[in-house]
């Protein structure tokens, strides 16, 4: 309590000299902007890895075996067979093909997704992006079709459209594409590259256009309960199966962006501790010079008895309270401009006119998700830092001695 109090009083004195109160307001300021930074820059990152797993990972499948060769045959069997595997949540039929949506002489290659209406909903969230149509309610000559397809070839709702279709499991490796007609019932509007590629149409039709019977597929999508697992799943979960078929997991199609955005996260966290570590030996010196200041203050309190533990805390507490003020207050800050960051960007794309992520990333807004761990993380890692940079100036303060200073040798 006494150190505390000697503190108060030191700051209270005013006998510092312009300099002196210039730097220790910049480790201040220089504190609160490295958390300010730190706190929004981690919420961002943090919201796009809850967006990755929310949004992107519940439409892109977490695993799929798909048949290089042959076509995978009994699918029912086969998808019972996925379900009783451990960590498997559901398993669906699919057949993916590449294909040429045409319309009006114009033609745009699509991912050709044929699915069970019934099951795929059990493995992804796609319908939630669909509009107007309920994805279980396809019907067998109807398409849904990615907002970017329909752009681009000036579809609407109620159109018709030509899908020209390939075999790649035809013994004529030479055979003409089949020519399927399809209504538009529906628009995918995700954003990214889904919105771009993809097209959905029923199992049975391109079944019939590719002359397989009902229950064969070319491929199985599975999903699973832990999607940060879903390799080793997919391993596993593969051996059960009869069939030679290639293991896909969304590592080798999203691994990439999820991979990227963890790397942000590390450079964040170094480059924004670096700054707050700069600003806070900034303390160094404006402590170094301050105890320079005060030396006769010093010098008098251990003529009255002062023990050099008590004029070790007085300055190491002041030192301390440059740095916990910056970091409160970027605090606060931060987690204010956190909670609305979304609003504030979508404010400047209206101002601006233009937006960076539309088009590019698989969301068109700038999420935000504040975790209080980061925060734990920020506060403690500073108030480390300024505590290391408070012991040498507070130890030279208990060097001072008394009787050179007040006799003026």
């Amino acid at each position: 309590m006494l150190s505390l109090f000697l503190s108060k009083r030191l700051r209270e004195t005013k006998h510092q000299t312009g300099f002196i109160g210039f730097l220790s307001k910049a480790s201040t300021i220089g504190v609160f902007l490295g958390v300010t930074v730190l706190i929004v820059a981690l919420s961002v990152i943090n919201g796009f890895e809850q967006q990755l797993k929310e949004r992107l990972l519940s439409v892109v499948p977490h695993v799929s075996y798909q048949a290089p060769y042959e076509p995978i045959q009994d699918w029912p069997q086969k998808v019972e067979l996925l379900e009783h595997q451990l960590g498997v949540v559901s398993a669906t039929p699919e057949i993916n093909v590449t294909g040429m949506v045409q319309y009006k002489g114009k033609l745009k290659a699509a991912q050709l997704k044929a699915i069970e209406p019934s099951k795929h909903n059990q493995v992804s969230s796609i319908h939630r992006y669909i509009n107007p149509l309920k994805l279980e309610n396809l019907g067998e000559n109807e398409i849904v079709l990615g907002k970017g397809i329909a752009t681009q070839l000036g579809v609407s709702q109620g159109d018709k459209v030509t899908v020209l279709i390939a075999n790649q499991h035809a013994k004529n490796a030479l055979a003409a594409p089949k020519r399927v007609s399809f209504n538009v019932v529906g628009l995918i509007s995700m954003g990214g590259e889904v919105d771009k590629n993809l097209a959905i149409v029923r199992l049975d039709k391109v079944q019939q256009a590719l002359s397989l019977d009902s229950t064969t597929v070319t491929g199985l999508r599975l999903s699973v309960d832990d999607v940060f697992n879903a390799h080793q799943i997919a391993m596993s979960a593969g051996r059960a199966l009869p069939d030679l078929v290639y293991v896909q997991s969304w590592f080798r199609t999203q691994g990439s962006l999820y991979q990227d955005i963890q790397m942000v996260r590390t450079i964040v966290y170094l480059v924004v501790f670096l700054i707050i570590a700069v600003a806070s030996f900034n303390i160094i010196s404006s402590m170094v010079m301050e105890v320079k200041e005060k030396q006769a203050d010093i010098a008098i309190l251990k003529t009255m008895g002062t023990r050099d533990s008590t004029i070790f805390m007085t300055f190491a507490v002041q030192g301390l309270s440059y740095a916990l003020v910056g970091a409160f207050c970027g605090l606060l800050v931060g987690t204010l401009i956190a909670l609305n960051i979304s609003e504030l960007f979508m404010l400047w794309t209206s101002i601006d006119g233009s937006n960076p992520l539309q088009g590019v990333y698989f969301i068109e807004f700038l999420p935000s998700k504040l975790d209080m761990t980061d925060i734990v993380i920020v506060l403690l890692a500073t108030v480390f830092i300024s505590v290391i940079s408070s012991i040498y100036p507070a130890w030279q303060a208990t060097k001072v001695e008394p009787a050179r200073v007040l006799g003026g040798g």
